[in-house]
């Protein structure tokens, strides 16, 4: 009859202090903005002929630019 009652109130406790510390930024990411600053985000300005992994559309582009009948040789 004692114990019952004595950990509904300790989870009570542990609720209210769970939504306090997240309420207050404890569990905020600290070092996720120090980090992303090294991520790699100007591939957009990498000119395209220079470019080691080429965009999918490029490549789906070229791939039917090579079959195309306006590079053949024209015969007169």
């Amino acid at each position: 009859m004692f114990l019952v009652p004595v950990m509904l109130i300790l989870v009570v406790m542990g609720i209210l202090l769970f939504s306090w510390a997240v309420k207050n930024g404890q569990y905020d990411d600290l070092e996720g903005p120090a980090h992303r600053i090294l991520y790699d985000d100007d591939k957009d300005m990498i000119p395209e002929d220079a470019r080691t992994d080429k965009p999918k559309q490029a490549e789906s582009q070229a791939g039917e630019h090579e079959n195309s009948p306006e590079d053949e040789p024209r015969r007169s």
